[in-house]
């Protein structure tokens, strides 16, 4: 008897109705590849949105867990323990960096870049008090505290979570010009993601990251990028930003920091943007705990060989040649970089959801949004095969 449709039953019984999964239920995985509960495998191409860069229980990220599990877990901040340091340190300089703050989730990381903004803003710009503004991008998806949903504009993700939190101008994304009149004697930063995921891998016009860089430079702004789910070998390099040389005030990261195994986020920047912040002005109990610095300190020596930038590079050239391939019989548009993709389907076809379902039932993992999109985001460690595979399984799909 198939423990799928009971497993499913019994989520839906228990849980609040705040995600819409595929009918699926994992058990088990390795590498790119996910087993569920009757057996069935299927080829891993969401990557936890991101959070799985490298793979399902990679052996050095597993390693290292289970070696400090022996160790030490937690503490709490009101100590320093001995990973801590070099997690830091490692991930500074990853980013070019004098400081880390470690957190939680991403969410977590985009509350303390909104903090940190408007403190720099009050005591280093000499905005007036209570006066700061933050500019951001329509289609954003930063999380979905209620600081955050205040400036989506997502009515799902928005609707009857009010009143909301003022302080925040939306503007086009891609348009520098509508940017660049949105600021004011009051603003403090411009917090856009490099390329726009949840919105479905929307990549910026070529020239629009420079001159956000160079916008905010000109009015003394900072600029934030939230590089949560573009960051850390997915695009094809380190940070999404690096595609066109450019160098943010502050980056948000979060996901593939934890390596897939705990909640690591984290906010990166120079110490006259994070140095406003003093003790017991903001926190977290588990942020920079000994297990999360443990998994990310080998997360980001992983990164430091070049290794999965230049897998997502070449990979996803493979992977996007292939989608554009299919550009006409079936798909609208293919975007992204790297090794990530937003796909559009003909709404004639099917829906995004639909189409989801029936790659499941070809065995392949995806997700939908906003109607007939669909994103791709497998792990760097899949190989040229599994691309293929994946393609041609899609393709299958389309042609019904």
């Amino acid at each position: 008897m198939l423990r799928t449709p009971g497993a499913v039953r019994d989520a839906e019984r228990w849980t609040a109705h705040n995600y819409h999964p595929l009918p699926v239920v994992i058990s088990s995985a390795e590498g790119a590849w996910l087993t569920d509960v009757d057996g069935r495998r299927y080829l891993d191409c969401l990557a936890g949105y991101s959070a799985l860069n490298f793979g399902h229980r990679h052996p050095k990220l597993i390693a290292a867990a289970h070696a400090q599990l022996d160790r030490l877990t937690l503490t709490s901040r009101a100590f320093i323990h001995d990973q801590f340091a070099d997690f830091c340190r490692e991930l500074a300089e990853l980013c070019g960096k004098d400081l880390v703050l470690p957190m939680n989730t991403g969410a977590e990381a985009v509350e303390t870049g909104v903090k940190v903004a408007r403190k720099w803003g009050y005591q280093v710009k000499g905005v007036a008090p209570g006066q700061a503004n933050i500019v951001v991008a329509e289609g954003n998806f930063h999380g979905r505290t209620t600081t955050i949903v205040s400036f989506s504009t997502d009515e799902d993700a928005r609707a009857d979570f009010g009143p909301y939190t003022p302080g925040f101008t939306v503007v086009p994304y891609g348009d520098l010009d509508a940017l660049a009149a949105a600021i004011d004697e009051n603003t403090v930063a411009v917090l856009i993601e490099p390329i726009q995921g949840e919105q479905g891998v929307v990549v910026p016009p070529a020239g629009y990251l420079p001159g956000v860089r160079r916008v905010c430079t000109d009015n003394n702004v900072l600029f934030i990028a939230d590089e949560i789910q573009s960051g850390l070998g997915r695009t094809g390099a380190t940070f999404a930003c690096d595609h066109e040389g450019v160098t943010p005030d502050m980056y948000l990261l979060g996901k593939a920091l934890g390596g897939g195994i705990v909640p690591v986020s984290a906010v990166a920047a120079d110490a006259n943007v994070l140095g406003v912040l003093k003790p017991g002005q903001h926190g977290s109990t588990f942020g920079g705990n000994p297990l999360a610095c443990a998994v990310a300190t080998e997360v980001v020596r992983l990164l430091t060989t070049g290794e999965f930038q230049r897998r997502s590079a070449e990979l996803g050239a493979r992977l996007h040649a292939g989608l554009q391939a299919l550009v006409g019989r079936g798909l609208v548009a293919v975007r992204g970089r790297g090794l990530w993709a937003g796909l559009d389907i003909d709404p004639a076809l099917m829906t995004g959801r639909e189409a989801c379902e029936r790659l499941a039932e070809r065995g392949v993992l995806v997700k939908d949004t906003h109607g007939s999109t669909i994103r791709l985001a497998p792990p760097l460690v899949i190989t040229e095969e599994e691309i293929d595979h994946a393609v041609a399984q899609l393709a299958a799909v389309l042609a019904g």
